[in-house]
């Protein structure tokens, strides 16, 4: 049976897009097929191939059976700001609906594993009245948290967690991910967050020089997901 899931942060820049991949990874090393989905990314450099986006192409790096990048980024946004302005800036379509139609063409497929990777955190625009978190309730995806470990991140964590739940929707794990080398406190932070989140813990990733996917791969453990 093939599982679903809503990658999510506690801010942007906290490492989503390294603990996808690297959960996409873990599940190839158990020689399960995956499949990686960036709904809409802003920050897209231009290629002999059109947009390209660095974040959706480390998903589709961590795709088998290989899928083309229109379906793994549908909407390319130019400028790296939040997407709504870079959508209304360059006058691109974005909506929930487009999107949600987006994530089922690639559903269809059928992967054991695929992870839909937001931008930002959980309540990020889209437009004037829908956010990039309605396209997982459209589908009632469960949520992995990447909780970036630094200063405040207790708060956040827990606030993303609230905002999670009172959508409606399951928060399957979570997965600490250190983005501050000289955070204080880190193992004392990481208790709190152990204790006062009620799912599981997927990780806890050191800061990497390089965060190849396989070595992220060997601090998470995929089970609970799989």
């Amino acid at each position: 049976m093939s599982k679903r899931y809503f990658v999510t942060g506690t801010d942007t820049e906290i490492g989503k897009t390294t603990i996808a991949a690297g959960l996409l990874c873990a599940a190839r090393q158990r020689d399960l097929t995956t499949a990686g989905v960036k709904p809409v990314a802003a920050g897209c450099e231009q290629t002999p191939d059109g947009l390209r986006n660095e974040d959706a192409l480390a998903l589709q790096a961590q795709c088998s059976p290989p899928l083309a990048y229109e379906l793994i980024n549908p909407v390319t946004l130019e400028a790296a700001i939040a997407p709504h302005i870079a959508a209304q800036e360059e006058r691109v379509e974005l909506t929930a609906t487009g999107l949600v139609a987006a994530c089922a063409t690639v559903f269809e497929r059928n992967a054991d594993l695929t992870l839909v990777e937001g931008a930002g955190g959980w309540c990020v625009p889209l437009n004037g009245t829908e956010l990039l978190s309605d396209v997982a309730i459209a589908h009632k995806l469960p949520v992995v948290l990447v909780v970036g470990m630094r200063l405040g991140c207790i708060n956040h964590a827990l606030l993303s967690c609230r905002a999670i739940a009172a959508d409606g929707l399951e928060l399957a794990g979570w997965v600490a991910n250190y983005v501050d080398p000289d955070m204080s406190r880190p193992e004392e932070n990481l208790a709190t967050l152990k204790q006062l989140i009620k799912a599981p813990c997927l990780g806890v990733v050191p800061r990497l020089a390089s965060p190849d996917a396989a070595d992220v791969a060997g601090f998470l453990d995929v089970s609970p997901l799989i």
